[in-house]
């Protein structure tokens, strides 16, 4: 499908030749000439948004004085938060979030027939890569056959899936699909779909190069941002517009400057590195905004490494971590496969139109900050946020701390007590818990590592840490080391590619002899498929109310998203986690003590097997080839045996099965009509939820496991569902009634209107504690609105779309919280749920709130974007406050969206119209 552009403006439309042709490109520098504005200084980042408003510049979405909005920002030193149109140019998909977004689009061709249309008219008209890499379980590990066996179990969950996904494959244009068992969606983005400059041919007929853009339904879509390309993560009702051909409504960012300086000394990771990153972007706060990484640092960072800085924007709260093009860029294209023609092509354009870092580049940011990278040292973060950044040698120390903390004990005089009386037990470190597995005995404590895992396309993406981590299992295996024997180990690449690097260098033998067989290509640990842990364990565990704890390789830690067994989740690199299952204790200070004795009783340490960075640099060299890449991407979409033997329909619209768990028709579009009505007052809403600080969306719409006493397994059990069979909520993301059961009900979650109760819990009409979702199908059937208070960070974490529609079909008609953060605040919207923040200084602690109250929320009937609007709460005791809310409508657009029901109504009437 051609590419459409706005225009054919003879001032800023250019040629350029590269790769032995000659194409056309929309110039910055020809702006500038033109006299739009003096864009000479504006971040690479910013010139890539830049550039898109000159090719859809149409007068109408987009406009000349949206262009000249550049050059006052770099006028303005990096501020000019205007509203812009911007039209990525195509859309990446995971299957957890994408099954509900194609779930969503085969609704909307059933809506559309209902509103007299042709549902062809529904289908993406931006290419959209879905990626199925969220399935996987860890249920076998430790063994030759785990990967097949684990790829076996899959299918049997998830054919109903498949099977969908496959009907939406033929049924809709520009739609592909990577098979299960491929890899992790960024990482095969990063190391194949992306192209850093595209070229296509337009609506006249001539070939446009432009740069690379997405949006994707995974908030680390940010990972290939490593690579240059601009993308990041959005929900998926957001990116489903956008592939409908709707541009996506934004302001002008601010963009902050990160400087590099030094160079990583031996001994330490890119792993390291990103953990200080977080947590230094984290306390600069710089939500809403781009970072963009600089300075003479980059001459030695590897784009592996530019990859996981990239990956974790979401965990240090921006928009995106931009790395500019320059000659690492084009060398990694170059190894990983592209057509030299390509490369050539990159190479010019970002020379030619200003995106190019070269020696002199000299950018004005809104902000900076700057690191040494010379002074990192080995780290890990947690026990539940990734910006819990700690120095290696402190790790064991910090996690007494958080003991003391969980046991409510007083810490020093814990501390006094260990000192005083040795190893004993103390008030602080239960006493060790015996449990007899596999004829052996040992002990379970307090800081019993159970679940290592070498995970994520994060760190496995990057062939530097990985060929560390099977360095360290080598010298490790040579001594006679091996993981403790309570310790589930797996190893899940985010790709082929590192399978075959690791097989040339002789590495996976070594990982596997001491547990870190293959368990399979996708997520799993990092988004909580870590699988369950052996039985025997999990029940010593809970009879200890012991403080577990997991070591990943991944980018989140949250509470109760790794394991329900663990409470205590860690980030590492991947020669860290297998350090830690050698351990198998995070007690011992990896700095300082010995990991276990070799096979004459000696002690080991840490920098006895760990890696010279010339080794690793070798065997990289030697193993991660031009070649590896190019045979393992050429049948991509292809797929096993398994995969082209699921069968489909033909069919446009598609025949919903009633008797799926899976994927159900949605509630959003029945009985939908053309008519469109204003907003309307807030009137005696109640409390279903009074939440605390980061309550992030995995509180609001888990991923992982659940029980069959919760409200979505007794949904599941009443249709004859056995638990074994549950799968998980992510999985389950096409059908919207065990959905609903999963909002906030994350097993960690706290409503503060009950006390210490951890849970889905809250009070009814009735004034007795009941599930969350019972207590709000009770609201809607007296016709009673809800509201949910929270604290700061809002909606934190993955861009998860469920945690919004949830939250809508619960009968949630405004959240109202310290701040939001981007992506959830963005889906709340598209669902028709109004974001609310406090001003004036108020909480919902200042303000005294039980979650007894009844809210009323007024000036909602002529809202401008942005605007302060009263709200009176009403106390138990009849007492009113009178407060003033901020309303986080941001645009016009926005306006449009919650004024049709959802971004999806929007987009629907607006198609019929056409129709």
């Amino acid at each position: 499908m051609p590419i459409t552009v706005g225009h054919d403006s003879s001032k800023t439309r250019k040629s350029i030749t590269a790769g032995g042709k000659t194409l056309s490109f929309y110039s910055i520098r020809a702006a500038q000439d033109a006299g739009l504005g003096d864009f000479s200084r504006l971040p690479a980042a910013l010139s890539v948004v830049l550039e898109n408003m000159l090719r859809f510049e149409d007068g109408k979405t987009v406009s000349v004085d949206d262009i000249k909005a550049f050059g006052d920002w770099a006028a303005k030193g990096g501020k000019n938060p205007r509203e812009i149109a911007y039209r990525p140019a195509r859309v990446l998909m995971q299957d957890f979030t994408g099954v509900p977004a194609v779930v969503d689009l085969a609704a909307m061709r059933d809506g559309i027939v209902a509103l007299g249309g042709d549902p062809e008219k529904i289908n993406p008209l931006n290419p959209v890569d879905l990626v199925i890499d969220h399935s996987v379980m860890i249920d076998v590990f430790g063994n030759p056959r785990a990967f097949q066996m684990n790829v076996d179990r899959e299918y049997e969950r998830n054919m109903e899936r498949y099977t969908f996904l496959k009907w939406g494959q033929q049924a809709f244009n520009n739609f592909r699909v990577v098979p299960p068992g491929t890899g992790i969606c960024h990482q095969v983005n990063l190391e194949y779909l992306a192209q850093t400059v595209w070229s296509d041919v337009d609506q006249n007929g001539e070939e446009v190069a432009y740069p690379d853009t997405l949006v994707g339904t995974d908030s680390h879509t940010t990972m290939v941002n490593g690579a240059a390309v601009l993308g990041w993560g959005v929900g998926g009702i957001e990116a489903e517009a956008a592939m409908l051909g709707q541009p996506i409504s934004m302001l002008i960012p601010e963009v902050v400057g990160f400087k590099l300086t030094g160079e990583m000394m031996e001994g330490t990771t890119g792993t390291d590195l990103v953990l200080k990153v977080v947590e230094m972007l984290r306390a600069k706060g710089v939500v809403g905004k781009f970072v963009e990484f600089y300075g003479p640092g980059l001459d030695t960072l590897p784009l592996a490494d530019r990859a996981t800085i990239a990956n974790m924007a979401p965990e240090y709260g921006a928009t995106c971590g931009f790395f500019p093009i320059d000659g690492e860029t084009l060398r990694y294209l170059r190894n990983t496969g592209r057509d030299e023609a390509r490369v050539e092509l990159v190479e010019a354009y970002a020379k030619e139109n200003g995106l190019w870092r070269g020696p002199d580049y000299d950018p004005i940011y809104t902000d900076t900050l700057e690191l040494d990278m010379g002074t990192i040292v080995p780290a890990i973060s947690g026990p539940k946020r990734p910006q819990d950044y700690t120095p290696l040698d402190r790790a064991s120390d910090a996690f007494f701390k958080v003991v003391a903390e969980y046991r409510g004990a007083d810490e020093s005089a814990a501390a006094n007590d260990m000192a005083d009386e040795g190893p004993a037990p103390d008030p602080v470190i239960d006493p060790r818990k015996t449990v007899t597995v596999e004829g052996e005995e040992y002990e379970l404590r307090d800081g019993s590592v159970v679940i290592a895992s070498i995970t994520s396309c994060t760190n496995t993406s990057n062939p530097y840490v990985m060929i560390g981590a099977g360095l360290v299992a080598r010298k490790a295996r040579a001594l006679g080391l091996n993981r403790k024997p309570w310790v589930k180990t797996s190893l899940a690449p985010g790709s082929q590619v590192v399978s075959h690097y690791l097989e040339a260098a002789g590495l996976q033998e070594d990982l596997d002899a001491i547990g870190f067989n293959l368990v399979g290509y996708g997520c799993t640990t990092c988004i909580g498929n870590s699988g369950p842990i052996q039985k025997e364990l999990s029940e010593a565990i809970a009879k200890g109310d012991l403080v577990a704890t997991s070591v990943l390789s991944g980018n989140r830690n949250f509470e109760g998203r790794i394991s329900p067994d663990v409470r205590a989740n860690y980030l590492a690199s991947p020669p860290l986690v297998v350090a830690y299952a050698l351990a198998g204790d995070m007690n011992v200070n990896l700095a300082t003590d010995p990991l276990g004795q070799d096979k004459d009783g000696n002690d080991v340490f840490l920098k006895d097997i760990w890696p010279s960075q010339s080794e690793i640099a070798e065997l990289v060299e030697k193993t991660v080839t031009r070649e590896a890449f190019q045979s393992k991407y050429a049948d991509v979409f292809k797929g096993d045996e398994k995969w082209r033997s699921v069968e489909t329909t033909d069919q446009k619209t598609y025949d919903w099965p009633p008797q799926s768990t899976y994927v159900q028709n949605p509630p959003y579009f029945q009985g939908i009509t053309m008519e469109t009505k204003s907003i309307e007052n807030i009137e005696g809403a109640r409390v279903l939820a009074l939440l605390g600080d980061m309550v992030t969306t995995d509180h609001i719409s888990p991923a992982g496991s659940f029980r069959d006493t919760t409200p979505a397994g007794q949904y599941l059990i009443e249709r004859q569902v056995p638990v074994r069979e549950f799968n998980s909520y992510g999985s389950r993301r096409g059908n919207h009634e065990v959905m609903m059961r999963g909002t906030f009900a994350n097993i960690r979650i706290r409503n503060e209107m009950l006390d210490g109760v951890e849970g889905g819990y809250t009070k009814g009409p009735d004034g007795q504690q009941t599930s969350i979702f019972d207590a709000a199908m009770a609201y809607q059937e007296q016709g009673t609105p809800l509201v949910i208070f929270g604290g700061e960070q809002y909606g934190a974490g993955s861009s998860r779309d469920w945690a919004a529609k949830g939250t809508a079909l619960l009968g949630v008609k405004a959240v109202i919280a310290e701040s939001f953060e981007r992506i959830h605040r963005s889906n709340l919207v598209g669902m028709g749920v109004i974001p609310f923040e406090f001003t004036g200084g108020d909480t919902r602690k200042t303000l005294g709130l039980t979650g007894e109250e009844t809210v009323s929320i007024k000036g909602l009937d002529a809202i401008t974007p942005l605007a302060e609007v009263p709200c009176e709460i009403t106390m138990a005791d009849g007492s009113v406050k009178t407060i003033t809310l901020k309303c986080r409508i941001d645009t016009g657009v926005e306006i449009d969206y919650i004024e049709n029901g959802g971004v999806l109504h929007y987009v629907l009437r607006n198609l019929a119209k056409t129709a």
